[in-house]
């Protein structure tokens, strides 16, 4: 493989797979309004939130990590001014006290936040502004969920950048992303350029997904379906992941790596590879090669779809796991391409209705569609050209479902968001 293509991929890997505590939603609501007080240099006597449609979507219905359990915009913003570290971006509430909470709490009474929708503008859209003493600041995130384009003080620009390619900080070139040059980057990559963000994937994500499993949090998905459908591999795949997400959803405090900016993603891209590998007996570093399919190939699939859309990304995310587990299996570049297409095929259409517990039955449907996909890919049986959305070709197969996440479903993100904030009668 090229020197540079092969650097790139590893950029990718290393720019994606970070640690965050919490649904990433909310997150960045409160690392903007951290980094907004940090810029004041004081604590201020309010904070005023602007957001996109999407990400008042993905936070209403979530649990804000280390607060208490509450939820809301105004909670992820005001406890990320109280006890916010900005300089730990997607952990910025990972030191939250006590004291923290109890404050948030009788500020968020009194009206100490307050939100509004901002219309006409990116997916992924945040604008956090505090003021005290005469004096304001103001930060703008767009596109991905710590990626600052500016920073206002006392109304002068302190610092301003453009979005650039997607809005990427990390000076990555996703574009160059293809399943056979993912495959052949995966037979090649030296295991010590990629160890230590999928060892980190391996060790976050199981602990998450075991405290799912574990406790009651949320509606118990992962714990139902080990309950009632048995212990085989197809079985705790779909558990472990759903599992993880009952927890995080649920405001559980342990942190995971995400992929593509999501904590759900993430673990649905990593968890059910794990599981087969040990099914399988598998050594580490077949397992680590097996991931470094399953992430690429999600990351490939929502370069074409955004970080938020009307599309439940769980869907891209199994569709990676889908190909990892074929791919360790032993599936060569035609019987991976048949499980991406054999997933998208099945349930390319499921809507995201913002971050909530029903995710996790989401993930476990969406790892269930991707077993299935596997199996029949291994036997050559694949939905053909023609079909609904599929075409000859893997890649472009892939870009139709992009195409239809980004553009088609544009609107019924917005009917999606009506429904919730009750602006529609559906009557």
């Amino acid at each position: 493989m090229e020197r540079d293509l092969y650097e790139n991929y590893c950029r990718i890997l290393e720019a994606e797979l970070v640690p965050a505590l919490g649904c990433t939603e909310p997150i960045a609501i409160a690392y903007g309004a951290a980094k907004a007080r940090e810029v004041l240099g004081m604590f201020p006597e309010g904070v005023e939130m602007s957001c996109s449609g999407n990400i008042i979507k993905n936070v209403k219905g979530v649990t804000v990590p280390n607060s208490g359990g509450l939820k809301g915009i105004d909670v992820a913003a005001t406890l990320g001014v109280v006890g916010g570290d900005a300089d730990s971006q997607l952990e910025v509430l990972e030191h939250v006290t006590e004291e923290d909470i109890a404050r948030t709490r009788d500020l968020v009474k009194k009206g100490f936040c307050t939100c509004s929708l901002a219309e006409g503008v990116e997916n992924l859209y945040i604008v956090a502004k505090v003021w005290a003493q005469g004096h304001s600041a103001q930060v703008t995130i767009i596109n991905r969920h710590t990626y600052i384009t500016r920073i206002v003080k006392d109304d002068q620009v302190i610092f301003e950048r453009s979005l650039g390619l997607e809005g990427d900080a990390d000076q990555v070139d996703r574009s160059r992303l293809n399943v056979r040059d993912i495959l052949r980057f995966a037979d090649e990559v030296d295991m010590k350029d990629v160890s230590a963000v999928l060892g980190r994937q391996v060790e976050y994500n199981t602990a998450i997904a075991q405290a799912g499993l574990s406790k009651s949090y949320g509606a118990q998905v992962g714990r139902t379906l080990l309950q009632y459908y048995g212990s085989d591999v197809k079985v705790r795949a779909r558990a472990k992941a759903a599992a993880g997400s009952d927890a995080r959803m649920s405001g559980c405090s342990m942190p995971v790596v995400i992929n593509s900016g999501s904590g759900n993603q993430g673990m649905t891209v990593s968890l059910p590879v794990i599981e087969f590998a040990r099914e399988l007996n598998l050594d580490q570093e077949a397992l680590y090669r097996a991931l470094v399919v399953s992430n690429l190939i999600a990351i490939h699939q929502k370069k074409y779809i955004g970080s938020l859309s009307a599309y439940c990304g769980a869907v891209s995310a199994a569709c990676g796991a889908g190909a990892a587990i074929t791919y360790m299996t032993g599936g060569s570049y035609e019987e991976v391409s048949r499980t991406i297409v054999n997933t998208i095929a099945n349930v390319g259409g499921i809507v995201c209705d913002g971050a909530k517990s029903s995710c996790a039955a989401k993930i476990a449907s969406a790892v269930d569609a991707a077993i299935l996909a596997h199996y029949m890919g291994m036997v050559n049986r694949c939905f053909k050209a023609g079909e609904g959305i599929v075409k000859e070709d893997v890649e472009t197969t892939i870009k139709n479902m992009g195409y239809i996440g980004r553009v088609g479903m544009k609107e019924t993100d917005t009917e999606i968001l009506n429904i919730m904030i009750d602006k529609v009668d559906v009557e």
